[in-house]
């Protein structure tokens, strides 16, 4: 078996675009190109041969040489034919395999020297067995492919040499071009076989999945098909009983729903099998607009869909400045947060809980830090809640079952990521329908709200990405366990030039812009603010005073309306008087002259802190001691301390070491509808028992706080701060504080600290040195004690670590 010897010849050449032609092959080509045409042209003058080779770019109009591929395929021009359109139409026959060796200068048309490339001749039984084996392929080939007749596998059978059996097969099969030129230039026969075997391999495998992709798809547009003629079906029947379409209306409109909702899988097949369980009720079935209310409750809950966070710290610290005067920690720890967050792109939601009196703008911060975040806010009121099933959520069982409310709220925000405000969170209640506290233990816990399960969605609702933000008035009221899931921040009451900051920045432009008047209309000079600041407002807060300032723009307003041609208001103090009438409050609530018995304390309340005045009476007796003023046991206890302190040490402070026998005590605390609790008015009882026992009056400037012992130390309290603020606003010079409570002094305000002074004290002797106006005889002239100023606590003091100590009682 040999080749014969490859010999050169010059012939024009004609380029293909997506076709290729083997030898042996008749077929036909339409020829538009002008250098084709004078190909041709040149190719019928000389000897009917032509090279006919294929462009490896279908789309290039011009081809160069790197263009066309080097192996083709010499053909004879059988038939010539000029269509209308000045195309030619030309039958050409595929002789032998030829190399492109050479191009030739030709402007006209593409020249070329070519080396024709020999065809085996012979057999072998290899060769024998591989073309059945082709042969084999291709009928299976026929047999998926719709494409071939089989009248061809017949024609092909008949084929005796192995290569013109590989091309003519070739031929007929859906490959790319690029693939065929493979099987051209391959001139080795058994090569040329092993290959179009791969090819044939291949083509049936992709036929194979075609037929059964088809098949699917068939039998899902049969199902398809089905299912709309049935429901097709069922609306005919429905509107002929009278249903107006009603169950199969909704069902389309929940499946449509479903389709746009992207759903999480689960849920996804959840939804589609209680639409299914709806499409099988009876219209009449009153558990259909369950399962319908259910499906919609499903598909309208946020299960993917999340905000951007806005992660500008610039942007964040400029909008909460803008909004909200004071506040440093929480602002502080809201930059934190967004810090972190643009550090590790994904955190879980910090749940953090603002803890202050009333009106110091905890709700209005919660919103602001939503904005400043870019995300949306929800808010829900837990006041006075008491049913477990508020935050839960009933089961679908029961008649009018709903979601509870922090479902509710994420409907609501629409978002995965919202600010949740808990307002109120404290003021929740439990009785017989459960501990909604502890419902939001799962709300509230970090390891344990992405899988938060509310009895009527019944599927695991995420809110890790929640950012919970919690407010209350007093901590002690919350329960423990829900406390430790919470990052507390204090927010104190405001100074008087804190709350006048506050008003001339936000409170008066909002009240004069609500009341529909214009900035020029309506004047108020700092001097007046804080007159009503000082005489018609007394609290932590500015809720008050905002109301106050509403007082006036409602006034003003009707002034206005009633006058239009008058000049602009100016609010003097005059003004303020015929407004708001008299003053509800004397600035400085201090004592206006020494006392026996009186002692100023210092008390925290839930709305701030606050200062009151025990007294003390001695009358003759049978040694009753009287406590009055609603007092709770703690408070008793600390008072029945104070008695005995001082019992033990009467014989060195010059009192009758019998007083207990001979005399009535009463203590008594004015306000006496207000309760009052906690041992921090200890040094305060005890101060007012020796002052009434020895007959020395109480210095007015002096208050104080700090528990009492039987050993008269004295143990440190809480709401420091607020106590202190309580004391600047009653005009107080000089507060006494347990020695261990002077880390605490770093949170007063720079304002306060330089006109008040703070002594820290240990033991009820120093407090005695301080507070009464002559000298007990066993105490000398000597001040033990040293003051504290702004100045030296700037400078020492205070560790680093010192933080509000959270109040834990009244006072």
């Amino acid at each position: 078996m040999g080749s014969p010897k490859s010999k050169s010849r010059t012939l024009p050449l004609l380029p293909l675009r997506g076709l290729l032609v083997y030898p042996s092959m008749v077929l036909h080509l339409d020829v538009g190109r002008e250098k084709s045409i004078k190909a041709l042209e040149q190719c019928m003058i000389d000897d009917h041969m032509i090279l006919l080779c294929s462009q490896s770019e279908v789309n290039i109009e011009e081809p160069t040489q790197e263009d066309i591929y080097k192996v083709g395929t010499i053909a004879k021009v059988r038939q010539m034919l000029k269509l209308p359109n000045g195309t030619i139409r030309v039958l050409v026959e595929g002789v032998t395999r030829a190399e492109i060796e050479q191009y030739l200068p030709n402007e006209q048309f593409y020249e070329v020297v070519v080396k024709e490339l020999g065809e085996q001749n012979g057999s072998d039984p290899e060769l024998d067995a591989l073309m059945r084996a082709v042969l084999s392929q291709f009928e299976n080939y026929i047999n998926l492919s719709k494409k071939v007749t089989p009248e061809t596998l017949a024609a092909v059978s008949d084929i005796e040499q192995p290569g013109r059996l590989a091309d003519v097969i070739t031929s007929h099969l859906s490959l790319k071009i690029k693939d065929k030129q493979e099987i051209l230039e391959t001139v080795d026969v058994r090569k040329r076989l092993e290959k179009l075997l791969d090819f044939l391999n291949n083509e049936r495998e992709v036929l194979e999945l075609e037929r059964k992709i088809s098949q699917r798809v068939k039998k899902q547009m049969e199902k398809t098909q089905k299912e709309y003629y049935l429901r097709e079906q069922m609306k005919a029947i429905q509107k002929e009983l009278g249903e107006k379409e009603g169950r199969a209306g909704e069902v389309e409109e929940l499946r449509n729903q479903l389709a746009e909702a992207k759903l999480p899988e689960k849920i996804a097949a959840k939804v589609m099998k209680e639409i299914d369980r709806l499409e099988k009720m009876p219209a009449s079935s009153a558990e259909g607009g369950v399962i319908r209310t259910y499906v919609e409750w499903l598909l309208a809950l946020p299960w993917t869909k999340e905000t951007e966070d806005h992660l500008d710290i610039a942007d964040a610290e400029k909008l909460l400045a803008e909004e909200h005067y004071g506040l440093d920690k929480p602002k502080e720890r809201v930059l934190e947060y967004l810090a972190v967050q643009q550090l590790v792109k994904k955190l879980k939601g910090p749940i953090l809980c603002l803890v202050g009196p009333p009106g110091v703008g905890k709700t209005s911060l919660g919103r602001s830090i939503a904005k400043s975040l870019g995300r949306e806010f929800v808010r829900i009121s837990l006041g006075g809640v008491r049913d477990e099933a508020e935050i839960r959520g009933h089961r679908r069982t029961y008649v009018g079952a709903m979601p509870g409310r922090i479902i509710q709220g994420m409907r609501t925000a629409g978002t995965q990521n919202p600010v949740f405000l808990l307002d109120e969170i404290d003021k929740m209640a439990m009785d017989f329908r459960g501990d909604p506290a502890s419902a939001m233990l799962e709300v509230l816990d970090p390891e344990q709200n992405s899988t938060f399960s509310d009895h009527y969605v019944e599927m695991p609702f995420d809110l890790s990405k929640v950012m919970f933000i919690t407010t209350a008035n007093a901590v002690h009221q919350i329960p423990r366990p829900l406390l430790d899931r919470m990052e507390l921040l204090y927010i104190p009451g405001y100074t008087e030039l804190e709350k006048l900051e506050i008003a001339s920045r936000h409170l008066l432009p909002k009240q004069i812009k609500d009341h529909g008047l214009l900035p020029e209309q309506m004047t108020m000079d700092t001097d007046v603010l804080m007159m009503l600041i000082r005489d018609y407002t007394r609290e932590a807060g500015v809720r008050n005073l905002e109301q106050q300032l509403a007082a006036i723009c409602r006034k003003s307003a009707k002034e206005i309306v009633a006058n239009p041609e008058a000049a602009p208001i100016v609010i003097d103090e005059a003004k303020l008087r015929e407004y708001l009438g008299p003053s509800k409050y004397r600035y400085g609530m201090a004592e206006l002259e020494d006392q026996i018995g009186a002692v100023t304390g210092l008390a925290w309340t839930e709305v701030g802190g606050d200062t009151l005045v025990i007294e003390v009476t001695v009358m003759p007796g049978a040694g009753k001691l009287t406590l009055t003023g609603k007092l709770g046991d703690v408070m008793k206890e600390s008072a029945q301390a104070a008695f005995s302190y001082i019992r033990s040490r009467s014989k060195e402070w010059g009192i009758d070491p019998q007083f207990h026998e001979k005399n009535d005590i009463h203590i008594h605390i004015p306000e006496g509808a207000i309760p009052k609790d906690g041992p921090s008015a200890g040094i305060t009882m005890a101060t007012a028992l020796v002052s009434a026992l020895t007959g020395l009056r109480v210095n007015r400037e002096v208050a104080m706080t700090g528990e009492i012992t039987l050993r008269g130390r004295v143990l440190p309290i809480g709401g420091l701060k607020e106590k202190s603020l309580a004391a600047h606003r009653a005009g107080i010079k000089k507060v006494l504080i347990p020695k261990d409570n002077e880390r605490d002094l770093r949170d007063i305000p720079d304002s306060i600290m330089q006109e008040m002074t703070f002594v820290p004290v240990a033991h009820l002797d120093e407090v005695l040195l301080h507070a009464l106006s002559d000298p007990l005889p066993s105490l000398g002239e000597g001040d033990e004690s040293e003051a504290l100023s702004a100045e030296n606590v700037a400078l020492g003091g205070a560790p680093e670590d010192a933080g509000d100590i959270p109040p834990l009682g009244a006072h």
